[in-house]
């Protein structure tokens, strides 16, 4: 039989103020490194089993996440990105936290703080607290993280359409973005752009789409293609251009698209995808429509954004430049929303397509902020900007497999496509073969043939 004197943590020489000061650092360490150890050691076994056992589920959970992550990182981001997963992770981060909880306290007490030195009270108390703070503090935290993507995801992807597979491999997607800023009545898009991602390599491609474009044609399939079947023209807005479709269709032919609202679309935006596709020739399932006003948002939320300026832009005034509030000047420069909005949106003294290129330099730039570190210590900023920023159809169940893509996306640079007279494209009588055949050659490069 084991003496007692040779099992001083669970029975201790209460005398001695060392002796206990020495258990009670043990105590309060064991059960920050592993909690339960010290309820086992010295105090409520069948609570400390429950704290081990909890413990060695949570390691086994996160060497799985770890392994998942090296193997089947797509997987891994669907089982984060799941409403459900989510809500479990919740419930199970809770638990943890209140089960730490009472484990911490549990120690203090099983430490008789009293029988230690003057010295090691403070200490062990201070040190036990810090613990107590610290374990049930990251549970909370991941709890309240997991709430707040939850909700975000859920704003943000509402749409219960099945996912599609990638067409001729690759996805694209059709970016709108859309001026709705303080000084302006409505949203229309400003911006428009095909983004055509690779499936395999996650290599980038913006083909930029002029919003005053002419005679542009819908696919055949197109509701508006049978209104328009030679081109966008004699239209029933003011202006025939190609960012006019989206207020002819919103407007005036919200019958053409009866089901667009219920798969997370609108009538407008559909009827833009649908002259998208048969501009650029690619199958076109998905859109996102970004919000200026929002995107200003968003880019504070983010702590900024840093971009180059070729040009010294001006920050409101006429197009005889009367009345201009301030300029944006020349060089990089690390810009807040504000400045930003206006870097993408100042038109007078520049063209529509020097508008175009700052508006995808724009997007690359903030793209290129959104690194783990910065989401993760700025989480809540932009969980709240991004549900007014962003509007889209993507399924999510793509959302995995897309930051998995998205993750070799940023290791390529960004191919270019500005369907402008500086590629050689009529604005006003666009030659459709001729673009397809430039998009056909960016998306499919002949291979050289070997000398």
């Amino acid at each position: 039989m084991i003496d007692q004197a040779e099992r001083p943590i669970r029975h201790p020489n209460t005398a001695s103020p060392a002796v206990m000061t020495r258990r009670g650092w043990w105590l309060v360490l064991l059960n920050f490194l592993l909690p339960g150890s010290a309820q086992v050691l010295a105090g409520n076994r069948r609570l400390g089993r429950l704290g081990l056992i909890s413990t060695f589920t949570l390691w086994l959970l996160a060497i799985a996440a770890g392994v998942l992550a090296l193997v089947r990182p797509e997987q891994l981001f669907a089982f984060a990105t799941n409403s459900w997963f989510l809500v479990l992770a919740q419930i199970v981060l809770i638990a943890y936290a209140v089960l730490w909880f009472v484990l911490a306290v549990d120690t203090l007490r099983l430490t008789r703080i009293i029988r230690a030195t003057p010295l090691g009270r403070v200490a062990i108390l201070g040190l036990g607290l810090a613990f107590l703070v610290a374990s049930t503090g990251i549970a909370g935290a991941g709890a309240y993280y997991a709430n707040v993507a939850g909700d975000t995801l859920g704003k943000l992807f509402g749409a219960s359409a099945p996912p599609e597979d990638p067409t001729d491999g690759y996805y694209n997607i059709l970016l709108l973005g859309g001026d709705a800023g303080p000084d302006r009545s409505g949203m229309r898009p400003d911006s428009l752009s095909v983004v055509s991602i690779n499936a395999d390599s996650g290599q980038a491609t913006m083909i930029g789409l002029p919003r005053d474009m002419l005679n542009v044609p819908f696919n055949d399939t197109s509701p508006m293609h049978k209104r328009y079947p030679n081109g966008y023209n004699k239209c029933d807005v003011s202006a025939c251009k190609l960012n006019s479709i989206y207020t002819e269709a919103e407007v005036r032919h919200p019958d053409f698209y009866p089901n667009a609202k219920a798969e997370g679309s609108s009538p407008g935006i559909e009827a833009t995808k649908d002259a998208a596709e048969a501009l650029t020739g690619l199958r076109i399932p998905y859109y996102v429509l970004v919000d200026m006003q929002g995107f200003a948002d968003l880019i504070d939320a983010l702590g900024g954004v840093e971009v180059t300026v070729d040009k010294r832009l001006p920050i409101g005034g006429d197009e005889n430049l009367n009345g201009v509030i301030e300029w944006i000047e020349p060089g990089t420069q690390h810009m807040d929303g504000y400045h930003a909005q206006w870097f993408a949106r100042s038109r007078h003294g520049t063209s529509d397509f020097d508008r175009m290129e700052r508006q995808r330099q724009l997007q690359e730039a903030v793209l290129k902020q959104f690194t783990p570190a910065n989401v993760f210590s700025k989480f809540q900023g932009i969980a709240d900007a991004g549900t007014q920023v962003v509007k889209t159809d993507i399924p999510r169940d793509l959302i995995g497999y897309f930051v998995n893509l998205a993750t070799k996306t940023r290791a390529l640079p960004v191919q270019k496509l500005e369907l402008t007279p500086a590629n050689g494209i009529n604005q006003d009588h666009p030659d459709i073969d001729q673009i397809h055949g430039k998009i056909r050659d960016l998306l499919y490069p002949k291979s050289t043939p070997a000398k």
